[in-house]
């Protein structure tokens, strides 16, 4: 394994005019209902709302806003993940859909990073849910930037990957005082969370990527985010091997970000033979995206419509219709490498919160990176 020390500046601010924090992570599963059980039950997450359908019967609105089919339709829910993120998970029906979700291993897989504070615990019950599959024992590197921190990965019962962490109050990788690893934790007076023991909230959002050097370069400069550390290591020992399926040898290099105020986004390029190198669509089983919130939509979306390679996919949009998001102000984008991004704007006050005592994450007060 060879370690390569965080080499980019401090980050003072974001590259996105007006950014405050990541809003929330959006995957596309594929039945809403039975995914928004599973992260209430056994993930503590608090479903806020769902809008059961979003669709142009007639137009290319679907296409032109979300990268999809024209006739493809959409069930969305949104919910809040732990202290620091919101959840949007997604049920696409559309003519074209991809329905073998990516291998981790693949370009365009993803895993989603739980905090807890026993991860002895949090393991032995999740073994114990049903569908769930435990992927390896628990395991603790002895020599890496993220050493002392203890894991275990496992998939949902339809193959959404996961990984269980207990962080250590420090780690190798926060021997410079200016770089500092977020730690999601309870919030004073909240209850025990239902579910798994112990949980704390998302420590990092984890992609497979094809091109680790441009993923970087774009994360730190465009998206304003600081390079925690970057690793290389082998495919090739059974404990890797259980841990990714029979078959998956190589090697892999892994750059750790942080990304704004309570982020921390794992980029990961694998060496594998046989991998699937097409970043599936939002409408695909497994398609995925990053949101951000900021508080001018169309200034967001000017500056990036000048940066090189990044493609805004139609105009910002207001949600106007007596709905649960009624005032809400988005915009998707692409990145150079093909990543799904969105910037977002959510006033105080959302229509939801008539019918809920749970409320979404953020605002931050603002951007920073330590």
């Amino acid at each position: 394994m060879t370690t390569t020390p965080d080499s980019s500046p401090a980050v003072t601010g974001p590259g996105i005019p007006t950014a405050r924090n990541v809003d929330h992570v959006a995957y596309t599963v594929p039945d809403l209902d039975a995914a928004v059980a599973f992260f209430s039950d056994h993930l503590a997450a608090d479903l806020l709302y769902t809008l059961d359908s979003v669709s142009d019967p007639e137009g290319d609105w679907m296409a032109v806003q979300l990268g999809v089919h024209p006739r493809a339709e959409a069930r969305i829910a949104l919910l809040r993940l732990g202290p620091t993120l919101n959840l949007e998970l997604f049920q696409y029906s559309t003519p074209d859909q991809e329905t073998t979700a990516p291998r981790i291993t693949d370009v365009g897989g993803h895993r989603l990073g739980i905090d807890v504070s026993d991860l002895d615990a949090a393991v032995a019950y999740m073994r114990d849910v049903p569908g769930v599959v435990v992927r390896d024992e628990i395991r603790s590197p002895a020599s890496a930037p993220d050493a002392g921190c203890r894991r275990a990965c496992f998939e949902s019962p339809w193959g959404m990957h996961f990984e269980l962490r207990q962080v250590p109050d420090r780690l190798p990788c926060e021997s410079d005082p200016t770089i500092r690893y977020f730690r999601p934790g309870p919030q004073p007076g909240t209850p025990a969370p239902r579910g798994v023991p112990g949980a704390l909230g998302v420590g990092m959002c984890s992609y497979t990527v094809a091109d680790l050097d441009a993923s970087v370069a774009f994360y730190t400069s465009v998206l304003g985010g600081r390079l925690l550390y970057r690793h290389r290591w082998s495919l090739d020992t059974p404990e890797v091997a259980a841990r990714y399926g029979a078959g998956q040898t190589g090697a892999a290099e892994t750059a750790m970000l942080r990304l704004g105020p309570v982020t921390q986004v794992e980029l990961t390029r694998y060496e594998v033979a046989d991998q699937r190198t097409h970043l599936p669509r939002n409408s695909d089983i497994g398609g995925h995206h990053l949101a951000f919130f900021v508080d001018d939509v169309d200034a967001a979306a000017a500056f990036l419509r000048t940066t090189p390679g990044v493609q805004v996919l139609g105009e910002p949009q207001l949600v106007d219709d007596g709905g649960p998001i009624h005032g809400d102000r988005w915009v998707y984008f692409t990145a150079p490498t093909g990543a799904q991004l969105e910037v977002i704007h959510m006033p105080d006050g959302m229509p939801y919160e008539k019918f809920t005592e749970a409320r979404r994450f953020g605002p931050s007060p603002k951007w920073e990176n330590t």
